[in-house]
């Protein structure tokens, strides 16, 4: 059975490092599957899964958060900011995670609302800062 060395690697350790038969991940264009022989490519990963298949057909599921897939004729790369192995992953922290995202996402008006304020503000005092300028030159 035809194999290629598979390594995923994070920007804090090597993942996984071993001998594959297919890889399946998300590219920005779609799910792409990588078998023995495939064409050089280099891509874009969207942060979600990766699945290797080691050549006894056991699969190896990870979570990447992004980053770049690099096919070479013997070696498939996959760099990633974060991967994570899914059995290593915390679901309660994940999930608390997620509920802050959406909370802030919701909220994203509000923060804009804030950040306009804060350039409304930052225009006035300038304008004010200026006012005062023109009144001392005008004293003297």
């Amino acid at each position: 059975m035809a194999t290629f060395r598979c390594d995923i690697v994070s920007a804090e350790e090597e993942i996984f490092h071993g001998e594959a038969t297919l890889l399946v991940a998300t590219g920005e264009m779609g799910e792409l599957g990588i078998a023995p022989k495939h064409a050089p490519l280099i891509t874009r990963l969207k942060p979600g899964k990766v699945v290797v298949t080691l050549p006894n057909g056991e699969q190896h599921d990870f979570a990447v958060s992004g980053g770049i897939l690099e096919v070479q004729p013997t070696v498939v790369t996959v760099l990633a900011d974060t991967a994570i192995r899914a059995q290593d992953i915390d679901e309660a922290a994940v999930r608390a995670a997620k509920e802050e995202a959406e909370r802030i996402l919701a909220n994203r008006s509000e923060k804009m609302e804030i950040a306009e304020a804060q350039m409304k503000l930052a225009e006035a005092m300038a304008q004010l800062q200026a006012l005062e300028r023109l009144r001392r030159s005008m004293k003297h």
